[in-house]
């Protein structure tokens, strides 16, 4: 059995959606360890002794509708508070055989990374709010081409990692996965050094594929964006591949409609250091 608990402050105003985005974010961590299926999801919700009752039960129902109709689960049970700030998250279980679990560390000389979904939240949500409170900020944006983004956002947030798992599992072997995780707070760059944990290796960052507008808004705001240590929240699976076996299990992604690129390489240059090549490709993305 695999375990993980998550909780959050919202980020979105809508309540259903926030539900969606607080249960691809608890489950996020059991797809990250190769478990292929939820078996359930306890609920937490924390919201304010004024918080309108519809905006709770908002929330409860988005997560209802990603667990049963995203990722073939269910909710199982839960607990709510009184909270002056609000939180929303929860407890994700799941069964796999101890021999098929991919851990975090584990990469190799030479693999390839690859990345499930661009990066670029943490600036683009920022816009979603300096939108409603302070659109004077983004006067120098299209509202209507920043509103993709911002919707696009939304989808990756709440597309759930569960077929790239069921992908890996479609191998009868699958050891050329050295080691995998998904990539929120610390970042692409951040998670790219967990994976080099307990090795003496290194890693290069040669392509960024982000969500358009992400590099200019982090810029602007301030954002980690050129490091790659700009926070994400439910991103995309970071995957550390036998460079041998890279092109056709990216291929084998694309077939099952989910995009991905490679993104680094890990190389032996300074243990646990993550660089930006010199000549990084940049990728705005702007549907998935």
């Amino acid at each position: 059995m695999v375990k993980n608990i998550d909780v959050f402050t919202p980020i979105v105003d809508e309540p259903e959606v926030m539900g969606q985005i607080a249960a691809s974010n608890v489950t996020s961590d059991i797809f990250a360890m190769n478990v292929p299926h939820i078996s359930g999801m306890l609920v937490f919700l924390g919201i304010n002794t004024n918080t309108p009752m519809e905006v709770a039960e908002g929330i409860l129902k988005g997560i209802k509708y990603f667990m049963e109709e995203k990722i073939n689960s269910q909710v199982v049970g839960g607990h709510t508070i009184y909270s002056e700030w609000p939180m929303i998250g929860g407890e994700a279980s799941g069964f796999v055989h101890k021999d098929a679990i991919i851990l975090k560390q584990g990469v190799k000389e030479g693999d390839k990374l690859i990345l499930t979904k661009p990066i670029g939240l943490q600036a683009i949500m920022a816009a979603y709010r300096s939108l409603k409170d302070m659109p004077e900020m983004l006067e120098q944006y299209s509202k209507s081409e920043l509103q993709k983004s911002i919707d696009f956002a939304i989808e990756l947030m709440t597309t759930p990692n569960q077929n790239v798992v069921k992908t890996i599992h479609s191998y009868q072997d699958f050891s050329f996965i050295h080691a995998m995780t998904d990539v929120t707070g610390f970042g692409l760059s951040g998670h790219i050094k967990e994976t080099l944990q307990n090795s003496t290796l290194s890693a290069i960052i040669e392509t960024i594929p982000s969500i358009r507008f992400s590099k200019e808004l982090s810029e602007e705001l301030g954002y980690a964006f050129d490091d790659c240590s700009c926070h994400e929240t439910a991103g995309g699976m970071l995957i550390a591949i036998d460079p041998k076996k890279v092109e056709e299990f990216s291929n084998t992604l694309i077939s099952n409609s989910i995009e991905n690129w490679i993104v680094g390489t890990i190389d032996n240059i300074e243990p646990g250091l993550v660089r930006i090549a010199d000549n990084v490709e940049n990728i705005e993305i702007i549907k998935y």
